[in-house]
């Protein structure tokens, strides 16, 4: 049978699963065998999504499961790729009750990749919003338009890991395409509040003109579009050396000739962890850490210039 979820159409015969090892074959029937078994549920900061302009400064139940659509050796979460972890049974309700006792805004599915865990995804967000919570997925957009379309409404935001402009990156280094994840942030970006992040990598997405081309792509759907570079370090079946610090500044210092909000993660420098005014170059809000003082910004607008930002508050 087809699997039809994502662009690479897996074949499934009977027994077996796909290219995300989590979906398979039983009977003729496509059978998730993650549907309500996770291997992790933390209370974690919104920004570690990291989600610096999604009601900043709150805290959300984040839960993952294991598997993944996409084969990147430098993946930083591999043990959630291959499935070797324990995984519980969780319910709705479960969850409902836990957001509510620990103060969550929502619930974000993360850690794995969320998209290939549709089914249990869609019926969580729905009673989610149902009880008035928000909704966050981090992806790496790697869907089809299909059932992508059909999650974005019950979606509040997303972080979307743009892994490089290049289309031979991700055919090289992820057994994937770049088309089809473009096409998953263009519509997102119609739909819910997006933040994109690009983890840099020495020697493969780190020129000047792979960072060039991958701004002016976010610039061209909207300058208010935040965008986190993230610093990469070995991990899985890179060896690379960690990016370099100048690296991410360069990066830093040309995205923010395009675009209004630009971050950096993983790098311990007091630039790119802020969020100033457009307009008058206010700060609006501190971060140290995960400490957050959003006492530049009255609602959704800067203190001092009344300027409208890109937040959701």
């Amino acid at each position: 049978m087809k699997c039809l979820l994502c662009p690479h159409l897996c074949r499934i015969n009977e027994g077996k699963a796909g290219i995300c090892r989590v979906r398979r074959n039983e009977g003729g029937t496509l059978r998730s065998l993650i549907y309500n078994r996770i291997s992790a549920l933390h209370l974690d900061p919104i920004e570690k999504k990291p989600l610096y302009h999604f009601h900043p400064g709150s805290e959300i139940l984040s839960v993952g499961a294991v598997g993944c659509n996409l084969g990147c050796g430098f993946c930083q979460n591999w043990e959630l790729v291959e499935g070797n972890l324990d995984l519980q049974e969780v319910t709705q309700d479960g969850l409902v009750r836990e957001a509510r006792d620990s103060g969550s805004v929502g619930i974000a599915f993360t850690y794995n990749e969320p998209s290939i865990w549709f089914e249990f995804v869609m019926d969580t967000a729905r009673r989610f919003r149902r009880e008035g919570m928000k909704n966050v997925l981090v992806t790496n957009g790697f869907c089809n338009p299909e059932p992508w379309a059909e999650m974005l409404p019950w979606i509040d935001a997303m972080n979307i890991d743009l892994k490089s402009i290049r289309e031979e990156f991700y055919k090289r280094n992820c057994r994937a395409r770049l088309e089809p994840v473009k096409k998953c942030i263009e519509l997102a970006v119609k739909s819910c509040h997006v933040e994109i992040t690009n983890l840099v990598i020495p020697r493969h997405n780190d020129s000047i003109s792979d960072l060039s081309e991958l701004i002016d792509y976010v610039a061209s759907l909207g300058n208010n579009i935040p965008l986190h570079f993230s610093r990469y370090h070995p991990s899985y079946h890179f060896n690379e050396p960690p990016t370099s610090p100048d690296i991410l500044q360069t990066a830093y210092e040309l995205a923010r000739r395009r675009l209004d909000y630009v971050y950096l993660g993983n790098l311990a420098s007091e630039k790119g962890q802020n969020t100033y005014c457009p307009q008058c170059s206010s700060l609006l809000i501190r971060r140290v850490g995960y400490r957050t003082d959003a006492s530049g910004l009255v609602k959704n607008r800067c203190r001092k210039c009344d300027r409208e930002i890109e937040v959701v508050v």
